[in-house]
């Protein structure tokens, strides 16, 4: 059985492995199975809702789970198996505290989670973890590091060996030149990504990959084009994300709703852009917005507010807004 494939496949909970196990004196690869078991329902929580406090602590008591195995005796193998669980337990706990803007504590995690990763020496997750890295860069709003550690991802031996991985690094590049100002650079490395995803297999790949494909780089492309003031194509490329990202993909589709909303808005069209801006929140039901979306929303507001401040459509939409934040 390949590495990848115990690592990513089972399913169940992480934690029902350790009492198993704990009877064992060493650690094999059925063991590596039964504590990956819950990465799965993790990656699909996140998929539906986006990062909060439960998904965080989840993807921490996974890892602790892991940690323990590791002071059990264990082969080669075997042990940088567990450490490339261990950075993506831990990543995901990052995730979950980016996709919520609980920024500083992502940072803690994902620090850890690039020691894990180096361990591991397994290069998907070493992207992984890179990848995260330039996402909370971006939203720290530190474009030249965000771009730092795209370029980091884009190196690492995954990118070099699958043009899945290569496709990825690169659009990751792309939104870091976009938000630096270079369009130039952003649009011929989102060029490069698209040919690059083209040239994918269908092959199996770890399950957080499974957001990756073309509605996403649309999505992303999307984001490109706005930051890089060319909204047409930016609207374009939001509604061909819409029509392709999986219902069940609830937080990306929102989130491209909203980038839709505010290509629109950047056009002049103001009241379409707030009807598109309100399916946000028919998208994303009962659940919570993540703090990541919340700020999205926010640009929206300021600059509908902006541009169309004493509208009847504004202001239904302010009312709608409180009534949403408050309701969380």
């Amino acid at each position: 059985m390949r590495r990848r494939t115990f690592i990513t496949s089972a399913t169940g909970t992480a934690a029902a492995a350790v009492p198993f196990v704990a009877q064992r004196r060493s650690v094999g690869v059925s063991d590596v199975t039964r504590a990956a078991a819950g990465m799965n329902a993790l990656v699909e929580s996140d998929d539906r809702q986006g990062g909060h406090t439960q998904l965080e602590k989840a993807a921490l008591k996974g890892r602790n789970g892991v940690m323990e195995l590791q002071q059990r005796n264990a082969g080669e193998r075997v042990r940088r198996a567990l450490y490339a669980l261990a950075a993506e337990y831990t990543t995901i706990a990052a995730w979950s505290c980016i996709d919520a803007r609980n920024l500083d504590q992502a940072q803690k995690y994902l620090n850890q989670s690039t020691t894990y990763a180096g361990l591991s020496q397994d290069g998907p997750t070493e992207m992984r973890v890179w990848v995260n890295h330039s996402m909370l860069a971006y939203q720290r709003r530190n474009w030249p590091e965000a771009l730092a550690a795209a370029q980091a991802a884009h190196a690492c031996t995954a990118a070099r060996t699958d043009p899945f991985f290569d496709s990825l690094g690169r659009v990751r590049v792309a939104l870091a030149y976009a938000s630096l100002g270079d369009a130039r650079s952003a649009l011929r490395s989102l060029g490069s990504a698209q040919d690059t995803l083209a040239k994918a297999s269908r092959r199996e790949r770890p399950r957080w990959t499974a957001f990756y494909g073309q509605a996403e780089l649309d999505h992303l492309g999307a984001i490109v084009h706005y930051h890089s003031d060319r909204f047409v194509h930016a609207e374009a490329m939001a509604h061909r994300a819409l029509a392709k990202i999986p219902p069940a993909f609830c937080r990306n589709r929102a989130l491209a709703t909203a980038q839709l909303a505010l290509a629109q808005l950047h056009q002049g069209d103001a009241e379409q852009a707030t009807t598109t801006a309100t399916d946000v929140f028919t998208i994303m039901g009962d659940t919570r917005l993540p703090g990541r979306m919340r700020t999205l929303i926010g640009d929206f507001h300021r600059d509908l507010f902006v541009m169309a401040p004493s509208t009847t459509y504004a202001r239904d939409w302010a009312d709608r807004m409180r009534a949403e934040w408050s309701r969380a």
